[in-house]
């Protein structure tokens, strides 16, 4: 079992579950509001020194702490996939990306500029970057590598400190993570914490100046109360419940290779997963047929899900909507057998009033709503609380530019569930959240503009 090294503590330990045959996989001791005040402490007593280190040494570091990840990728994979159950191989595949973001950011950090306005002939107005400051940075259980990279290298890179709180799903996973990173940059410059929903609480009350947070949409909100207290900046990734529209005149076939990966690729415990699928009458049957196929091929691909808790979730909207008249087509049965697994499932004829479709289910799980147009199919996957992102797949041009344009998301997929340029960013709306969270804009919203105005001093001085 690993035990998380970490100093301080209320007394109180978390013991992690292996979500394949709970057994104990790691222990953690739960850090106090004393430990968080400390932490935070020593991030501002670091801050000065680390915003007046030059972009490009700043830079120079977080390649070498991008090197020291990789370098122990196979471990960490392991202590991933212990803790939250994703294959090894798709966990290194995960580390992989986060440590890509990494190297992304310090090559971005150095030419991260402001610009400057000519007033006139004896005048200049700079609008300059600086950092914020101190960021807390409070990631989730389910990518806890790649995210953490994200949040982590953009605050460091634009010469901010950090205080960190890995979720506690995952806690020897960012431990890892922090004891590879830390050593890289100067003492107090990156700095731990650990435990559960109220040590979260009491860092995003502590005097940070940016609280980042990828999680759930009810965290979140709690994080914005608390910044519109403290006067932090709020930086908020928060759930989603992230439609697909399958428009007349695709290949049935492909549609459902899309759905099914976007459905149960980590067991469905994405923040961008599949959701629920608006299907045109049209294509619906075939659609249903291929879906269903393809969840019999992932069966034996994907892991359990984080613990039983949310299995237990997960199947409680499954089963109410088979009680509300949708139909069972594939999956929905919890497994006599130990760990959190769950199989992919896909349910027809679901509504949009059920549980499995309005709220966020995070699991395999594919509902299926059958719609008469294309215009029908947009205008209910626009009409959630989430605003995190949608895929449209169709063969129609016209049909694609209109919805890019009416979906009220921050990211619109045409004719492909993910993907994206490399730097892409993504700005979420509505209630799942604020603020840009990747590519280079969040190196915008790691940093402060000053504006500044020079003139030069009366002739004869």
């Amino acid at each position: 079992m690993y035990e998380v090294e970490q100093p301080g503590g209320d007394g109180r330990t978390l013991t992690v579950l292996n979500p394949r045959d709970d057994s104990p996989v790691s222990r953690v001791h739960v850090s106090s509001e004393a430990d968080v005040a400390a932490a935070v402490k020593v991030a501002r007593a670091a801050a000065p020194g680390w915003a007046r280190t030059a972009p490009a040494a700043r830079a120079a570091a977080l390649h070498a702490a991008a090197n020291a990840v990789e370098a122990a990728a196979d471990e960490l994979a392991e202590i991933m996939s212990a803790e939250m159950g994703k294959p090894v191989d798709g966990a290194r595949d995960s580390i992989a990306a986060g440590v890509g973001t990494l190297r992304q950011y310090a090559e971005l950090g150095p030419v991260h500029r402001g610009r400057a306005l000519a007033g006139n002939d004896e005048a200049i107005d700079l609008m300059a970057y600086g950092p914020r400051g101190v960021v807390a940075v409070i990631t989730p259980w389910n990518d806890p590598v790649a995210v953490s990279c994200g949040l982590l290298g953009a605050a460091l890179v634009t010469g901010n400190t950090v205080v960190h709180k890995p979720s506690e799903r995952t806690p020897a996973t960012g431990w890892r993570l922090v004891q590879l990173l830390a050593p890289h940059f100067p003492e107090g410059v990156l700095n731990l914490v650990n435990g559960d929903g109220p040590v979260g609480a009491a860092l995003a009350a502590a005097e940070v100046d940016v609280v980042a947070h990828v999680g759930s949409t009810a965290t979140g909100r709690a994080i914005a109360a608390a910044c519109a207290v403290s006067g932090a900046k709020a930086l908020l990734e928060n759930g989603g419940s992230d439609p697909v529209i399958v428009d007349s005149g695709v290949d049935p076939k492909w549609a459902a290779q899309q759905v099914a990966l976007g459905a149960f690729v980590n067991s469905g415990q994405i923040c961008v997963a599949v959701e629920r699928v608006y299907v045109h009458r049209d294509v619906a049957a075939p659609f249903l047929e291929a879906l269903v196929a393809e969840a019999a091929q992932w069966e034996s691909q994907i892991g359990p899900l984080v613990d039983r808790r949310l299995r237990d979730g997960v199947d409680a909207q499954v089963q109410a909507a088979v009680r509300d008249g949708a139909r069972l087509l594939c999956g929905g049965t919890v497994p006599e057998a130990p760990g959190a697994f769950y199989p992919p499932t896909v349910l027809a004829d679901c509504t949009d009033d059920m549980a499995v479709v309005r709220e966020e289910t995070f699991g395999p799980v594919a509902p299926v709503v059958t719609v008469d147009s294309f215009g029908s199919a947009l205008a209910r996957a626009a009409d959630s609380p989430y605003g995190l992102a949608a895929t449209v797949l169709t063969t129609s041009m016209s049909h694609a530019q209109q919805a890019w344009r009416e979906l009220p998301a921050g990211t619109v997929k045409i004719n492909a569930v993910f993907g994206g340029a490399p730097g892409g960013a993504a700005h979420p709306r509505r209630g799942s959240g604020q603020g840009f969270g990747y590519g280079p804009e969040l190196l915008d919203e790691m940093t402060v503009t000053k504006a500044v105005h020079i003139e030069a001093p009366p002739s004869g001085w």
